[in-house]
C-alpha cells in the first residue's frame, strides 16, 4: 500500500511531467523552483484559507533546490523560515518576501520577491508574478567549475542566465569573455596536471609558450597535441580546440538559437574539463599523501 510519501511524490511527478508539457497551471512550488522571474503565471495550491480565522494565507511549500554550501553542493530540501502572507479584509492580491532555509546544512538560504493574486473561484490557484530571488535563478552550476572559474565567476553566472532563459546571443557572449579571460589560468591548471603526469619537456614547454602567447585562437592551436591523455575528452577530442571552434562559430552572425547551442557546448566542455582537471590533481595529491604515510611505515611494523 502507497504511503502518504510516495503519493506526494506521484503527485509531484505528475504535475512536473503536466508543467514540461504545458498542461494546465505549475504549482506553487514548481513556479518557485523552476520559473524564471517577470513572468505573470497561473499557479495551483497557492493559498489556504486557516479554520477559524478572518484572512488568507499563502502556502510555503517545501522545495526541492540546491544547495552550493560545502557540506551539501547538491539538491536538498529546503524549508520556509519567515515572511509575511497572509492577506486580510477580503484582499486577493499583495507583494511577499518568502525566505527559506535548507534543511540540510541550516545555512544556506533562498528568498523570493514575489506578487500574488488569489483566485477566490478556483479553491486554491491564482497567478503569481516573481519580481526576482536571491540566489539568483538558474540551473546549478558544478563546483569544480566555479572554483576553476574564480574572479570570473559571476560574468559565468550572468550567461547562465542567460541561457537558462533561452537568450543564446547573451549566453554565448559571456561564455565568451569567461574562456578568453581565463586562457591563462586554464592553462596553468593544465601544465599542473602534465608536469605531474611526466609529459614531454616540449610540451610543457608549448603549454607555457601559449600563455605568453596574446592572440586567443594563436595560443589556442599552437597546444592542440600538448595536453595530456587524461584531460582529452573521450580519449581523443581536446577540450581547449572544441571551445576555440565554437568561439569561432559564434563570431559569425548566427542566429540566437544557434548561439544558444553555442553556449551549452561551451558550458558543457568547460565542466567537463573542469572535472578533469580537479579528478587528475586530486589522484595525485592522495598519491603523494599515500606514500609519505607509507614512508613512515617502518620495517617492523609490516
Amino acid at each position: 500500500m502507497a504511503t502518504e510519501q510516495d503519493q506526494t511524490e506521484a503527485h509531484q511527478n505528475t504535475e512536473e511531467r503536466q508543467d514540461k508539457a504545458g498542461i494546465g497551471p505549475s504549482s506553487f512550488s514548481l513556479f518557485l523552483e523552476t520559473k524564471p522571474p517577470s513572468q505573470m503565471l497561473s499557479v495551483t495550491n497557492l493559498w489556504l484559507n486557516p479554520k477559524n480565522h478572518n484572512f488568507l494565507q499563502i502556502r510555503s511549500p517545501d522545495l526541492q533546490l540546491h544547495c552550493d554550501s560545502e557540506s551539501c553542493n547538491g539538491t536538498r530540501y529546503f524549508r520556509y523560515k519567515s515572511g509575511e502572507r497572509e492577506l486580510y479584509n477580503g484582499s486577493t492580491q499583495r507583494n511577499i518576501f518568502l525566505t527559506y532555509l535548507c534543511s540540510n546544512c541550516e545555512v544556506s538560504q533562498k528568498m523570493f520577491a514575489i506578487h500574488v493574486v488569489i483566485d477566490r473561484e478556483s479553491g486554491d490557484g491564482g497567478k503569481c508574478y516573481k519580481f526576482g530571488e536571491y540566489p539568483a535563478f538558474g540551473p546549478a552550476t558544478p563546483t569544480r567549475l566555479l572554483r576553476l572559474l574564480k574572479r570570473d565567476r559571476e560574468i559565468f553566472l550572468k550567461g547562465r542566465r542567460c541561457e537558462a532563459q533561452g537568450l543564446g546571443i547573451g549566453a554565448f557572449g559571456y561564455y565568451r569573455r569567461v574562456v578568453e579571460n581565463q586562457k591563462n589560468m586554464i592553462l596553468d591548471q593544465i601544465i599542473a596536471v602534465a608536469q605531474r603526469v611526466g609529459a614531454s619537456a616540449d610540451a610543457i614547454s608549448q603549454l607555457h609558450a601559449a600563455k605568453n602567447e596574446t592572440q586567443f585562437t594563436k595560443a589556442i592551436l599552437s597546444v592542440k597535441d600538448a595536453l595530456p591523455q587524461s584531460l582529452l575528452i573521450g580519449g581523443h577530442h581536446n577540450p581547449l580546440t572544441l571551445l576555440h571552434k565554437a568561439l569561432s562559430d559564434g563570431l559569425h552572425a548566427r542566429s540566437d538559437e544557434h548561439c544558444l547551442e553555442l553556449a551549452q557546448d561551451i558550458r558543457l566542455v568547460l565542466a567537463d574539463l573542469a572535472d578533469r582537471l580537479s579528478v587528475a590533481l586530486k589522484d595525485e595529491a592522495e598519491l603523494n599523501a599515500a606514500i609519505a604515510r607509507l614512508g613512515k611505515v617502518g620495517l617492523n611494523d609490516l
